[in-house]
């Protein structure tokens, strides 16, 4: 089974050349969804050689016969901020291909192109496409040119003239056998596979050029060289994470410890006072009723002494019968 060159160390390295640039356009073909032929590699400071580059990115930037700008980006490692930078590129794109002085009507049509082998953003597919479309915000109908600017300009939709973006996202692509043309190319991002027999546009090309053992011994070499130090560089990032994390964990336990002791003595303050307001209005009921009843008790008492005196009774009898003091019952009347 023959070992393929990495698409990252080939775009980098191989498809800038013009014998290699079937290989290329079958990509974007694939990728667009329509016939791209590309007419030269265009060298900016976004692809430029430099330290980083080494280890965490490579990039292509194509003219077409459409005179379209393409941007091609392989990102092995994580970036925070890979969204903006797509957005950056695109943009530092438009601007270098207008020259000072010229006209709005020379602005180029840009794809930005993201292969990324991180787990950038949330969602179920491997394959997301991005594009600026202006839709009524009432009647939700989409914003066409009219006919006079039509052949004025001779362009469709407004969204021809902004940039569009193409995320393939090679960790979410996890079929084992490709039934398409994007499958075959996702096969082979992922696992460095290219199928027997293959029809996909660029995959065939790929499949008699970028053979490993066809490098000499010293691009060899250096391409063992450049997947050392990536991998190695993956897996400091991994360990510093790891590390990170750990290290959150135990300052989360020890923050949550102190206000879970926090929280759990203002809620046991709250209980203490709610059950002792509690038991205290219990406590006066009973009270309450018990003195309640006391007084209507001696009510009784010194209604029934009343009349036991005015029928002429001797106090000292009604007293004991009663259980009010003589004092009590020399003041009724």
């Amino acid at each position: 089974m023959e070992s393929y060159i990495r698409f990252d160390w080939a775009a980098k390295y191989m498809l800038r050349d013009k014998a290699n640039f079937d290989i290329l356009e079958g990509f974007l073909t694939v990728v667009l969804g329509e016939p791209v032929t590309v007419v030269e590699i265009l060298e900016s400071e976004s692809n430029a050689d430099h330290e980083l580059g080494k280890v965490n990115r490579v990039d292509i930037k194509a003219r077409t016969t459409r005179n379209e700008i393409i941007l091609v980006e392989v990102q092995q490692t994580r970036q925070v901020h890979y969204l903006e930078r797509m957005v950056f590129g695109a943009s530092k794109a438009v601007v270098e291909h207008v020259k000072k002085g010229e006209e709005y009507e020379t602005v180029k049509k840009v794809y930005s192109i993201n292969i990324v082998y991180f787990d950038l953003g949330v969602g179920d597919d491997y394959f997301y496409h991005g594009e600026t479309v202006f839709s009524g915000v009432n009647t939700h109908d989409i914003l066409k040119v009219n006919k006079h600017e039509r052949d004025l300009i001779g362009m469709e939709p407004y969204n021809n003239i902004f940039p569009e973006y193409y995320i393939l996202r090679v960790k979410a692509f996890n079929k084992r056998v490709a039934e398409n043309p994007l499958e075959e190319w996702m096969d082979y991002f992922r696992n460095a596979h290219i199928k027997d027999g293959t029809t996909a546009p660029g995959l065939a090309a790929a499949r008699t050029k970028l053979i490993y053992m066809m490098m000499t011994e010293k691009e060899r070499r250096q391409y063992d060289r450049h997947f050392d130090d990536l991998f190695c560089y993956q897996d400091e990032l991994l360990a510093a994470v790891r590390e990170g994390r750990a290290e959150g964990i135990e300052m989360g336990l020890k923050e949550g410890h102190k206000i879970g002791l926090k929280e759990g003595r203002k809620e046991g303050r709250k209980e203490g006072r709610e059950k002792g307001r509690e038991e205290g209005r219990k406590e006066g009921r009973k009270e309450g009723r018990e003195e309640g009843l006391e007084e209507g008790k001696k009510t009784a008492a010194m209604e029934i002494a009343a009349k036991m005196k005015n029928n002429g009774i001797r106090h000292t009898l009604i007293a004991d019968l009663t259980g009010l003091s003589v004092k009590e019952i020399e003041k009724l009347n």
